[in-house]
């Protein structure tokens, strides 16, 4: 039997994202580091099944748990605005991986000087990275957002103008997210690692001290991934009285009191 795909619509979050479990339960879908290890040839097919769903012609037979993980790759490999291919390294669902063996060496090698500035160096190239690859894709640049504001749009997606509170707002729950994301690796590790090596075996194995290290930063990272990203809405909600005077009045001028909201991609 063919089933119906009437009402399906694949951009529809599966989980509430008004609620901070409902995020966390979407967040966990799309930053799922296995999506790292799938071929070119599949994120491809995914996006084309995701246009062809939301053009309503998909082929015939498709079932609704192929469009589900055709949009669940789509999600962890492609820009929300663009809809480009991100490069891997940038990509939340590279956290995992990128973020523990990041972590971890920097826990581990941090007697030296030169190791030290090298794994700093290392994680700054790497968050910066992140930065740019989950960016709002109208704004280049974090600093670029404070000077000349970001993208807002109303509901259906129509562009208003450009805010810089609206910037200012998403990128500091941005900073507080990866905070949130970096702060039990970086405060709780340490205090596992310090009394795990005071045990008589740890102290017979000192070369799996380094890999044990980057395995438990990965065991931290795997639920504060998604919690961090979580604790606010990627799409933001900020009421038109809070913008600039001069972007309220161009609103109220054109549209009245009919937009009363206007929405923005804060990035991750």
């Amino acid at each position: 039997m063919e089933p119906d795909l009437s009402g399906f619509n694949i951009d529809a979050p599966r989980w509430d994202q008004s609620t901070f479990l409902g995020r966390v339960k979407h967040f966990f879908n799309i930053t799922d580091p296995r999506t790292v290890l799938v071929p070119e040839r599949e994120l491809d097919w995914a996006k084309m099944m995701v246009e062809k769903s939301r053009m309503g012609v998909v082929p015939p037979g498709t079932q609704v748990e192929q469009l589900l993980y055709a949009k669940k790759l789509y999600d962890s490999a492609f820009h929300p605005d663009t809809g480009d291919k991100m490069n891997v390294i940038g990509r939340m669902s590279f956290q995992v991986p990128g973020g523990m063996i990041i972590t971890g060496f920097m826990l581990q090698f941090y007697r030296t000087m030169p190791a030290i500035i090298f794994w700093q160096w290392v994680n700054q190239s790497f968050n910066a990275l992140v930065n740019y690859t989950n960016r709002n894709a109208a704004s280049p640049t974090s600093v670029r957002e404070l000077i000349q504001g970001i993208s807002v749009k109303d509901k259906n997606h129509n562009e208003l103008g450009h805010s810089r509170r609206a910037a200012a707002i998403g990128i500091t729950q941005v900073v507080i997210s990866r905070i949130t994301m970096a702060a039990p690796g970086m405060i709780l590790l340490p205090i596992v690692m310090e009394r795990l090596e005071k045990l008589p075996f740890m102290q017979k194995v000192k070369v799996l001290h380094a890999p044990l290290q980057v395995m438990l930063c990965g065991c931290f990272l795997i639920f504060m991934v998604p919690v961090a990203c979580g604790l606010f809405p990627q799409i933001c909600e900020l009421p038109v009285s809070y913008l600039e005077q001069e972007l309220q009045d161009t609103i109220k001028a054109k549209y009245g009191e009919l937009v009363p909201s206007v929405y923005f991609n804060k990035g991750l």
